[in-house]
C-alpha cells in the first residue's frame, strides 16, 4: 500500500545532476556523516547560494546539529576539506511503516552537473537500508524538468501524489511567485524499477498515458509569469485526475521543446 502524502513532510532539490542528454563526469568526493558544527555551518551558506533563500527561509545550523544528534540522516559531500553538497533526513512513520524523509538535499552551484547529487541520494539510500528501511520519499517541482528527470530516471522514484502549494510562498527567486505546487517522490529502494535505474540499465519507455509541458518553465515564469500561472493550473488538474485515476508518473521523455512525463499503472 502507498504511503499518503502528509503535510509534515517536505523536501527540496537542489543538484542539477539531471541532463537527460549527455553523460555526467563524477568528481572525487566524499560522502559521509558530518562530524561537527563547523562542517554544517557550510550548509547556511550553501542554502544561500543553491536557492538565493532570504534568512527566513534557512534552515540552521542548529538543526543540522540536533538531527545529528537525534540519529536523523545528515550527510555532507566533501572535496578535501570543503562542503560542496548536503542532505537532511528525518525518520518517519505512516501505517506502521518506518520511512526516511528526505527533507533537502543541495549541492554547490560549482560542482552541479558532476554527479555529486546522485552520490549524495544513493547515500541516503545506503544508510537507510542499512537502518533497515526501504523507503524514502521527499518533494519535488513538477515544473523543473531536470531535476524530475533526476528523480525519475536516474534514481527510479515514482510520483503518485500532487500537493498544492505545500510550502507556501518563499524566497527563492527559482520558485518565481508561483504556488509551490510539489509532487511526492516515493523511492522504493529495493525495488526492481529502482535497480535497473541506479544501474543505469537502458530500459524501453513505457507509458500508457502523458502529460506535457514546455521545457523551459523557468524562463516562462521569468518573462511570462501569468502564462506560467495557467501551465501550472492545467498541470494540477492533470495530474490530480491521472492520481484519482491510478495512474503513478514512472518517467520523463524530452522531445523538442517539451518535456513530457510517461504515467502507467505501478504496483510497488
Amino acid at each position: 500500500m502507498r504511503p499518503q502524502a502528509t503535510l509534515e513532510n517536505a523536501m527540496l532539490t537542489r543538484t542539477d545532476d539531471s541532463q537527460p542528454q549527455t553523460m555526467i563526469s563524477q568528481c572525487t568526493i566524499e560522502v559521509r556523516p558530518f562530524r561537527e558544527l563547523a562542517e554544517m555551518d557550510a550548509c547556511v551558506n550553501l542554502q544561500q547560494m543553491i536557492w538565493g533563500y532570504s534568512d527566513r527561509d534557512i534552515i540552521p545550523a542548529r538543526v543540522f546539529l540536533v538531527a545529528s544528534h537525534c540519529n536523523a540522516q545528515v550527510l555532507g559531500a566533501f572535496d578535501g576539506d570543503l562542503v560542496v553538497g548536503f542532505a537532511l533526513g528525518f525518520l518517519g512513520s505512516r501505517e506502521q511503516r518506518i520511512y526516511l524523509h528526505s527533507h533537502i538535499v543541495g549541492v554547490h552551484p560549482e560542482y552541479q552537473n558532476r554527479g555529486v547529487g546522485r552520490q549524495l541520494k544513493l547515500a541516503q539510500r545506503t544508510d537507510a537500508l542499512a537502518r533497515g528501511i526501504d523507503l524514502i520519499e521527499w518533494t519535488f517541482d513538477p515544473l523543473q524538468a531536470r531535476n524530475a528527470y533526476f528523480n525519475l530516471v536516474r534514481l527510479g522514484a515514482v510520483v503518485r501524489t500532487y500537493i498544492p502549494n505545500f510550502y507556501g510562498n518563499t524566497s527563492s527567486p527559482l520558485h518565481g511567485g508561483l504556488p509551490t505546487d510539489r509532487f511526492v517522490a516515493e523511492w522504493w529502494l529495493r525495488s526492481p524499477h529502482v535497480l535497473d535505474r541506479i544501474e543505469n540499465k537502458q530500459l524501453p519507455k513505457s507509458s500508457s498515458h502523458e502529460i506535457a509541458m514546455p521545457l523551459d518553465m523557468a524562463g516562462i515564469t521569468r518573462t511570462d509569469p501569468v502564462r506560467a500561472q495557467q501551465i501550472q493550473n492545467q498541470l494540477k488538474s492533470s495530474f490530480e485526475q491521472s492520481f484519482a485515476a491510478g495512474y503513478a508518473a514512472t518517467g520523463l521523455d524530452i522531445r523538442q521543446d517539451q518535456a513530457i512525463y510517461l504515467l502507467e499503472h505501478y504496483e510497488d
